[in-house]
Parts: structure tokens; C-alpha cells; sequence
């Protein structure tokens, strides 16, 4: 869940399967990522917004399946890996040098009967690849999608990002929050974000009074 945020994180972000809440809205994605021997051709596409989670479920399958996990940005045109498991975050990231290495990845994968797993914020038919072999490989790959929170994973999304900077608050505030902020990933991040910060700089506690001054200025 942490770095896939357009925010600055603290340290000590909590990336273990014991943090990974799991709601109607990454259900499907939590229980796709546990059986990859259901995956159709050994390779899936986690798609959705940022901070969602895709980055806590990629640490999670990790750890379960010893994966090689490496950022898309990261690749350089020369990769190569012997891993007959590997996780490729933020496909939509990937260089144009690096696609030959990643086609040739692939087909080394399928040839071993490898398992693949991809994340983007973006549907595979979306990333910008020009080669075409591997672009008719990557548009053919399985998706899964994780939604928009809903009201039990954005309650849940909010404590994790406080228990993040080691903030602990009061459930009322929990709620407050949540009815109160856009149903999305990115403004959980944002208020707890300047709550933080506000807090810190006016030597004040995390509270409804202040969350009420940042979403009424906000607003």
C-alpha cells in the first residue's frame, strides 16, 4: 500500500500479510494473488489507483513465493533473472530500452512454466509499449481489479496510515474522517498526510477540532 501513494511516506510503513485488510473492494485481488496456480497462462495484472494497495499485495506474494520483485522504472535493457517467479511493479513505467528484456522475461517464463505478476495503475492496453510482440503479450494477460474503498477498507486504510507514523487515534475520529473525506485511496493519504503536518507545526494533538479546520479550509 505504501509507495504506490503520490505522497511522501514515513519510515517504518507496515508491509507484512498481517497489515493487508481485505474488504469487498480487494477481495478478489487478495485471493487471485494466493492461488497463482489459477492464473490463466501463469501471469496477472493488478490494476488499480494509486495507494490502493497493489504494492502491499506484490510484498505480500513476495514473501509467499520467494519472487524477484523489481520496479518496472528499474529495468535496464540487458535484464536477465534465472527466477521462475517475478513481480514487475508499475508496468506503465517501463522504459521503451527495457521491453526486449521484458518480451524475452516473458517467453523464458512460459517456457519454464513461470509465474508472473504485474501491477499498473493503468489496464495493460493502456501502457505505453511499443514493441509489438510483447504489447500483444501484455494486452492478453489476465486482470484484476481493486476498486474504490468502500466504507470498511477506508476506515481500515486510514488507521494504517496513522499506525504508519506512529499516530494512534481515537475511533471516533476514524469515523469522522471517513464520512467525511472522498471515497478514494489518495485522500486517505492526504488528510492524514496534513494532519500530521499540522499538528507537528502548531503543537496541537490529532483531533476532530483540527480534521474540522483542514476540511473546512479545504473546502
Amino acid at each position: 500500500m505504501s509507495d504506490q501513494l503520490a505522497f511522501d511516506w514515513p519510515t517504518g510503513v507496515a508491509l507484512g500479510p498481517d497489515d493487508f485488510f481485505v474488504s469487498e473492494a480487494n477481495a478478489q485481488a487478495f485471493a487471485m494473488l494466493a492461488a497463482p496456480e489459477t492464473w490463466p497462462e501463469h501471469k496477472i495484472a493488478v490494476i488499480g489507483p494509486k495507494g490502493c494497495g497493489k504494492s502491499h499485495l506484490a510484498r505480500v506474494f513476495q514473501t509467499q513465493s520467494d519472487a524477484l520483485l523489481i520496479a518496472a522504472a528499474d529495468i535496464a535493457s540487458g535484464f536477465q533473472t534465472d527466477a521462475t517467479t517475478v513481480v514487475i511493479e508499475d508496468m506503465e513505467l517501463l522504459p521503451n530500452t527495457a521491453e526486449e528484456a521484458v518480451f524475452h522475461l516473458h517467453n523464458n517464463l512460459r517456457g519454464v512454466g513461470g509465474t508472473l505478476l504485474m501491477t499498473s495503475d493503468q489496464a495493460p492496453s493502456r501502457w505505453p509499449i511499443a514493441l509489438p510482440d510483447l504489447a500483444s503479450r501484455m494486452q492478453a494477460t489476465a486482470v484484476v481489479q481493486i476498486a474504490d474503498p468502500d466504507d470498511a477498507l477506508l476506515s481500515a486504510l486510514i488507521m494504517k496510515l496513522f499506525a504508519d507514523r506512529q499516530i494512534n487515534p481515537q475511533p471516533a475520529l476514524v469515523q469522522y474522517l471517513a464520512t467525511r473525506i472522498e471515497r478514494s485511496f489518495a485522500a486517505a493519504a492526504e488528510i492524514v498526510a496534513r494532519l500530521d503536518a499540522a499538528a507537528l507545526a502548531q503543537g496541537r494533538k490529532i483531533n476532530k477540532t483540527l480534521a474540522a479546520e483542514l476540511l473546512d479550509n479545504a473546502s
